[in-house]
């Protein structure tokens, strides 16, 4: 019976992660916006000075850095994942990838050798998010940032779905099927943020909290869009969450 139940056991969440057909990114206005945030805090790297070092941490397949190394220009950007196949499909579009987990001893990088951490999309998936930022404020030298974007749980539209009585996008109850929300895709979101609750999260992790912005999400429907571009100028209302802070 053991043997027939171990044969038959359900995926699990760390296999649900390994599929590359589940969905990594919220879309590339998300990952522009928040290279350009990171830009102007490390300013251009020139001739003469030491290229800053940033890790994306739960970098994926690649394609949200390749898209914004451009604007990151002269720096150096590791991508880190724990997915050996995520990874494969990362060197091909990365210089620099590194197999490297938040938990079991934590990444492979020295105290203090990171300049910036982009953690995009990540912490709505974890089991213990406060230990994550443990680990990500250790890796980052003394003042330096970190950039974490992740869905709002009172996005616009959320806020009248829940009024209606239904489930809030990004939310999920299953890992294995859509039930009472909107939306086609599920992507095994565990905690979800307002602006309210992240910026303290981040602060109470030891970090200072520099700005809080907003960007769309590519998964709105068409008519809706131009709308979801508006809602980005209250950020607490925004699809998407871009919270730059710094390591105190």
């Amino acid at each position: 019976m053991t043997t027939q139940l171990t044969q038959h056991r359900p995926p699990g969440l760390r296999d649900f992660y390994e599929n590359p057909a589940v969905p990594v990114a919220s879309g590339d206005a998300r990952t522009l916006r928040q290279a350009r945030i990171l830009a102007t805090a490390l300013g251009p790297a020139t001739a003469s000075t030491t290229p800053a070092t940033i890790l994306d941490i739960g970098c994926g397949d690649g394609t949200a850095a390749a898209t914004a190394a451009p604007l990151l220009a002269g720096h150096r950007l590791i991508g880190v994942d724990w997915s050996q196949d995520a990874l494969k499909r990362a060197h091909a579009l990365l210089p620099h990838v590194v197999r490297g987990e938040l938990t079991d001893g934590g990444l492979p990088f020295a105290t203090g050798a990171a300049d910036a951490v982009l953690f995009s999309e990540v912490i709505e998936h974890l089991v213990d998010p406060d230990s994550a930022l443990d680990e990500l404020r250790r890796v980052l030298r003394p003042g330096g940032h970190l950039m974490v974007s992740t869905p709002n749980l009172a996005a616009w539209y959320n806020r009248g779905l829940l009024l209606a009585g239904v489930q809030p996008v990004f939310s999920e109850v299953s890992l294995r099927g859509i039930h009472g929300r909107p939306g086609k895709e599920v992507v095994g979101h565990l905690r979800l943020y307002t602006a309210r609750a992240l910026r303290a999260f981040v602060a109470a992790s030891g970090f200072e909290v520099v700005s809080l912005a907003g960007a769309p999400f590519h998964g709105v429907p068409r008519p809706l869009r131009a709308l979801d571009r508006l809602a980005c100028a209250v950020p607490s209302a925004a699809s998407i969450l871009l919270l730059h802070a710094r390591r105190t």
